[in-house]
């Protein structure tokens, strides 16, 4: 029924685990292969290709459904149906910034004291779309030039400046270089076809594999803990259980104990867990969660 576009490149591992996880797991001949096929009927076909060109290619209706970065429909102009953010990248589940960064030696601190320094402001970039219309918005004057990588090595003999994508900073300082300001904070999105989404049965389909994935990226970084406690330790052991509404209680049959559960973040459960015992809970079950829908 869809056919599916999958970012290849620095998305691409982080994009595989999700829809393994999500069920929806791509099997392809080999990791360089880029066709795959999803054992499920509402995806018809799977490719894998440049998150750049994604846009592009689904605005066109070569495909339905696809992944890629706010930052290349930004870069592309394309004009696609956004379903929602997918809160993953590369390494971790925060976005991305585009950012313009100069040397660390730079006496520049914003675009304006470039725009002072310089008649025209040399800039490296693979954003040469985003780059000219931020660089035009400031009113500053600017040569921008393509980079067809090592963008941070472009600085100082080729550019004053460059425009480059980061997750953590880290190789922005490795090379010496300072962000001065940020473009962009661009998150991964899922993206449809227009003439796609107005069909209802394509639509439907969309919403359900949305549905799994933004699922299954809610259930990560939490676990589901369950227990037992007695009526007279009740409130204590409430009171330190967050949740993401309230805590499920049940009556325990035969008796004035109850049962307790709830879905707590993973990284307070070290925590947690003795800080219940020390309460009155007890029969203290920690559980993985696969998804979470609401």
């Amino acid at each position: 029924m869809l056919r599916l576009v999958l970012p290849k490149g620095s998305l691409e591992r982080a994009t595989m685990e999700l829809f393994e996880q999500a069920d929806l797991a791509v099997s392809r001949g080999s990791d360089v292969d880029y066709r795959g096929t999803i054992d499920d009927p509402r995806v018809a076909e799977v490719k894998i290709l440049r998150p750049q060109e994604i846009p592009r290619y689904v605005a066109d209706g070569l495909f339905d459904l696809g992944i890629t970065g706010r930052d290349w429909i930004e870069e592309t102009g394309a004009d696609v149906v956004s379903l929602g953010e997918l809160h993953y990248s590369k390494a971790s589940a925060r976005p991305v910034n585009v950012v313009l960064a100069v040397a660390e030696g730079s006496p520049a601190h914003s675009v304006r004291d470039l725009a002072a320094a310089h008649d025209v402001v040399r800039v490296s970039t693979e954003y040469p779309a985003l780059t000219t219309r931020y660089f035009e918005a400031a009113e500053v004057k600017a040569t921008v030039m393509l980079s067809y990588g090592a963008t941070e090595a472009k600085i100082p003999d080729i550019a004053d400046a460059v425009v480059e994508i980061t997750e953590t900073g880290r190789a922005l300082r490795a090379a010496k270089l300072r962000v001065i300001e940020t473009i962009l904070v661009s998150h991964t999105e899922l993206i449809a076809n227009r003439a796609a989404y107005d069909d209802p049965v394509r639509r439907h389909a969309m919403a359900q594999l949305h549905t799994l994935l933004s699922g299954t990226l809610e259930a990560r970084g939490k676990v589901l803990v369950k227990l037992n406690v007695a009526e007279s330790a009740l409130a204590r052991v409430i009171e330190l259980l967050p949740s993401m509404k309230s805590p499920t209680l049940s009556k325990l049959f035969g008796g004035d104990d109850y049962a307790v559960e709830t879905v707590v973040p993973k990284d307070t459960i070290n925590t947690l867990i003795p800080a219940l015992k020390d309460a009155g809970a007890t029969d203290i079950i920690e559980l993985p969660l696969a998804k979470i829908v609401h």
